[in-house]
C-alpha cells in the first residue's frame, strides 16, 4: 500500500515521508510533487509582464493565485498605456488553463483599506494566504530641474508606499498562518542612479531597504522576505518612446519611433554581457517561484538579480 505524508521538520520546512514504496516508486512520487502545492499566492501588478508570467508559473507549481491590478490609468506622468481589466481577466484564463484556482481584485495599491479588504476576501475565499509577490510599479522620466510634484510623488507613492501597503495588508495573514513568503520587485535601477529617473531609482532603492527591514521584523513569525531584481523586461513599461529616449540620453528626441527604438536596442545590447536589450518576463518567474517555495526556507533579506548580466555593471 502506498502512503505519502507531508510534515514539518524542526525548521518548519515541509518534508515528505513515503511509506510502503520501493526506491524507484518513491523517487517518482517525490518528483511529481509540485513546489507550491496547496499554497495560496497574492500577486500585485498581475495583469501583464512579470506579474502575469509569475501567476502562470505559480499555477503550474500547484498554487492558487489571486491577482491584483489597478486595470486602468495610474498617473498622468506616464507615457505607457495602462494595463486593462481585460488583461487581468486573461491572466485568470491562463492560470486556470495551467490548472490553478484564480481570484482577482481590481484596485489601486496606494489605497491601503482596499488592499486590506482584498486580503480579507482572499483569506475567506481560499482559507489562507501563504505567499505575497508585491510586484506592481510604474516608471516615467523627467530631469530633476523640470519635475512637477506628480513626477516625484506618483512613483514614490505607487512603487514604494504601495509595496509597503501590500505587505501591511497581507503579512498579518502569513503570521496567522504560521509563516509564509514575501517577495518584492525592485530593479537594477534600485542598485545605481538613473539619469532622468531619480524618482524611480529612489523608489526601487527604497524597496530594498523596506525588504531588509521587513525580513528583520517578520522572521520571528516564520516569514521570509526577499527581493527580485529584474533587468529591463520586454513589456509595455520599457517599450515606448520615452524609455528609448532615456536609453540614448536624449529625452527630447523626435526622430521616427522605429529608428529611435533601434538605437536604444543597440545601446542596451552593447551594455549587456549577454547581448540582450530586454529580457522576457518569463525569465524572472523561476526566481520568484524559488523564493516562494520551501526550497528557500533559509533565504531571507536577500536580493536575487535576473538581469541578463547587467548586474555586472553594479559596484556591489
Amino acid at each position: 500500500m502506498v502512503s505519502v505524508r507531508v510534515y514539518a521538520d524542526e525548521t518548519g520546512r515541509q518534508r515528505i515521508a513515503a511509506i510502503g514504496l520501493d526506491q524507484a516508486t518513491r523517487k517518482d512520487e517525490l518528483m511529481s510533487m509540485k513546489r507550491l502545492d496547496g499554497k495560496v499566492a497574492v500577486i500585485t501588478g498581475a495583469a501583464r509582464g512579470i506579474g502575469r508570467a509569475t501567476a502562470v508559473a505559480f499555477a503550474k507549481e500547484g498554487a492558487a493565485v489571486v491577482g491584483i491590478d489597478i486595470g486602468g490609468p495610474v498617473s498622468a506622468t506616464l507615457e505607457v498605456e495602462p494595463a486593462t481589466n481585460d488583461e487581468l481577466n486573461e491572466v485568470g484564463r491562463l492560470v486556470e488553463a495551467a490548472g490553478g484556482r484564480w481570484g482577482a481584485h481590481r484596485l489601486d495599491q496606494r489605497d491601503l483599506p482596499a488592499l486590506r479588504e482584498a486580503a480579507a476576501r482572499t483569506a475567506e475565499a481560499f482559507g489562507k494566504i501563504d505567499i505575497l509577490f508585491a510586484n506592481a510599479g510604474i516608471q516615467s522620466f523627467k530631469p530633476i530641474l523640470e519635475m512637477e510634484d506628480a513626477d516625484w510623488h506618483d512613483q514614490i507613492d505607487v512603487n514604494l508606499t504601495g509595496t509597503c501597503n501590500a505587505i501591511r495588508a497581507v503579512a498579518p495573514y502569513l503570521v496567522k498562518n504560521g509563516g509564509g513568503r514575501i517577495i518584492v520587485t525592485s530593479s537594477t535601477q534600485g542598485r545605481h542612479g538613473t539619469k532622468y529617473g531619480a524618482a524611480y531609482s529612489a523608489s526601487k532603492w527604497g524597496i530594498i531597504g523596506l525588504m531588509k527591514s521587513a525580513a528583520l521584523e517578520l522572521g520571528e513569525y516564520g516569514i521570509t522576505v526577499n527581493a527580485v531584481i529584474p533587468g529591463l523586461i520586454d513589456t509595455p513599461l520599457t517599450r515606448h518612446r520615452q524609455r528609448y529616449a532615456q536609453a540614448v540620453d536624449d529625452l527630447a528626441n523626435t526622430e521616427a519611433l522605429d529608428r529611435l527604438e533601434e538605437e536604444a536596442k543597440e545601446k542596451l545590447s552593447a551594455k549587456s554581457p549577454l547581448g540582450v536589450p530586454w529580457l522576457p518576463a518569463d525569465a524572472i518567474a523561476p526566481a520568484v517561484v524559488f523564493l516562494a517555495s520551501d526550497d528557500a526556507y533559509m533565504v531571507s533579506g536577500a536580493t536575487y538579480d535576473v538581469t541578463g548580466g547587467d548586474s555586472a555593471n553594479n559596484s556591489a
